[in-house]
């Protein structure tokens, strides 16, 4: 499997090689490595076979797992806010939403914060992006791009591309031809004097999850396993519960019938004469059965790179990294989607892979952030991190398995987007190895974006859960006595995190509107910091005001998202 030529693929996974940065000679061994940073858009570490999870022995990514055996795998990689766009721009600059200023969806980055791009060019490297970008201003920071409009089209893409004014259409799928453009990039653009840094973005497997007609009998008569939360959700806070259970009905987006404004229920047209518990099963199972034939295009895809880069001698010296953008939720608390802190979308899959200086088959529990990913590129490729850049580089932990003794021992998490699309209130939480500590604000944060309910208050609430004893999250002991001393230090700790990542500041580098966003955020999270009885009580009757609201649902209209659904267009792609 290793050459000696080679390249390294950063999928997610991290390019490395220390030696002269003037080497050029091809067969040196003090080159530069190469870089290939794989991502593939909402493919959450569950539905890795590395990962162990409950979809293992549905074996549906042989070819990553084949990755995971040559390099390290990474059990606590942190995605700072659950969303594409964010995330995609926090890996670009090494930053956090609050301070790169992409809070939204609806937030671009421009050619001067392609920092990643940038400082890949100054040590020497040919830059490169193919696939799925959803940053709105186009990568021109790269050397070569060609990548998909917005979301992108699952089925006959169109694409923009270096050199060419207008966007063109590429039969086929989108996965297929994603991969095609790589294979053509190396074939035909290549230099081969010189490193490459190639960024491969998959649109799959993001909803609406449509595959490959060749995937359409894969899983078919497998029914699919269910976690346990599917059904036992947990006890959540009256933040994301209520009181007494009124807001589950209109709080994060469902499997079931539970929410019935959003649900695959309706999305999948499930026969609306099953019992309730019926159609979540069958939901449940439409939508596993899509996601995962959609994830194994990518790992069939990936495949080819693999073989391609062995026939051609690159693996060797080749970084591959491997990762989604951000996790997801395969039905935990009866989730659909991301954006949640909770660990099913919080957490990344992070697979690494550089023969010369990674060890094989091994894994570690650090605590990684995706802002600490463009830092950890830089350093393969020879050249100081930039101090703008608030991520740091984990080489030494890809390299000696073993933590610094001041690396990181927690994680931060802001969510923007309150009650947009999926019903998700705002949020901050910190994470530790042990610990998850979350505040809802209950603030609408974000005015205006694309939906009438972001204008709106939720109750404020906090949770804690102990990871350690409670992996899946059902039991938040915020208030639990056993609890109060690890309350108190995690919540001084959490105070703490926010003032050394600069999030209790307000970024007056962005617009006016974006800072007014960002001081109303803070004051609400300090309004609610001491959360004793007249917060408590407060809480409480914001969620009944809420419920109120929903009562009926006669009288309420479905929550309609038109360009998700298939076929249709992202407002970007117009």
């Amino acid at each position: 499997m290793l050459n000696k030529n080679g390249i390294l693929v950063f999928i997610v996974l991290i390019s490395g090689m220390v030696g002269s940065a003037m080497q050029k000679l091809e067969h040196s061994e003090t080159k530069k490595p190469n870089i290939i940073f794989i991502m593939s858009d909402d493919h959450t570490w569950q539905a890795v076979g590395a990962y162990d999870s409950r979809f293992k022995y549905l074996n549906p990514t042989p070819n990553l797992d084949k990755l995971a055996k040559s390099g390290m795998v990474f059990d606590h990689a942190i995605c700072g806010n659950a969303i594409c766009t964010p995330s995609r721009a926090s890996i670009m600059t090494g930053q956090y939403s609050h301070l790169n200023g992409v809070l939204t969806l609806d937030d671009a980055l421009p050619e001067s914060k392609q920092y990643l791009a940038h400082e890949m060019r100054r040590a020497g490297y040919q830059t490169a992006v193919i696939g799925k970008w959803h940053l709105h201003d186009l990568p021109t920071a790269f050397d070569y791009y060609k990548v998909l409009p917005g979301q992108g089209k699952y089925f006959n893409p169109e694409f923009f591309e270096t050199g060419k004014k207008k966007k063109f259409r590429v039969e086929g799928h989108s996965t297929d031809c994603i991969m095609d453009a790589a294979l053509e990039w190396f074939a035909t653009r290549r230099k081969g004097d010189q490193p490459f840094f190639l960024k491969l973005h998959f649109k799959a497997p993001h909803d609406y999850f449509e595959n490959a007609p060749r995937y359409d009998d894969y899983l078919e008569e497998v029914a699919m396993p269910e976690p346990l939360s599917l059904w036992a959700r947990g006890e959540g806070s009256v933040a994301t519960r209520g009181v007494d259970g009124e807001l589950e009905r209109v709080i994060g987006t469902s499997i079931g019938r539970r929410n019935f404004r959003r649900s695959y229920d309706a999305d999948w047209e499930v026969d609306e004469g099953l019992s309730d518990a019926e159609a979540k099963r069958e939901a449940y199972n439409v939508y596993l059965k899509k996601y995962l034939r959609c994830v194994k295009g990518v790992d069939d895809n990936l495949g080819r790179l693999f073989a391609y880069m062995e026939q051609e001698g690159l693996l060797e010296n080749t970084v591959i990294v491997y990762t989604g953008d951000q996790g997801f939720f395969l039905g935990e608390h009866d989730f659909q989607d991301k954006r949640w802190a909770y660990e099913p979308s919080l957490r990344m899959p992070l697979i690494v892979s550089y023969p010369k200086t990674i060890p094989m088959g091994v894994r570690s529990d650090a605590l990684v952030e995706n802002i600490d990913f463009p830092a950890t590129l830089i350093d393969f490729a020879g050249v100081s991190v930039p101090d703008y850049m608030q991520g740091r580089s984990f080489r030494s932990i890809l390299e000696t398995g073993e933590e610094a003794e001041d690396w990181k021992q927690a994680a931060y998490y802001q969510y923007w987007m309150h009650m947009a699309h999926h019903d998700v209130p705002g949020h901050i939480a910190m994470r530790t190895k042990r610990y998850k500590l979350i505040q809802f604000y209950g603030t609408a944060g974000v005015r205006g974006y694309r939906s009438e309910r972001s204008w709106e208050s939720t109750p404020a609430g906090w949770e804690l859960y102990d990871l350690e004893k409670d992996p899946t999250e059902s039991d938040n002991v915020y208030d639990h006595p056993d609890y109060t001393a690890v309350q108190v230090e995690l919540k001084k700790q959490f105070k703490q995190l926010r003032v050394a990542v600069r999030a209790d500041q307000v970024n007056e580098n962005l617009p006016i509107e974006a800072q007014q966003r960002m001081a109303e955020v803070n004051r609400m999270i300090e309004a609610n910091w001491v959360y004793e009885v007249a917060a408590k009580e407060a809480a409480v009757q914001q969620s009944k005001i809420y419920a109120e609201r929903f009562a009926d649902p006669k009288q309420t209209e479905p929550y309609v998202v038109p360009w998700l659904r298939p076929g249709t267009l992202d407002p970007s792609e117009k």
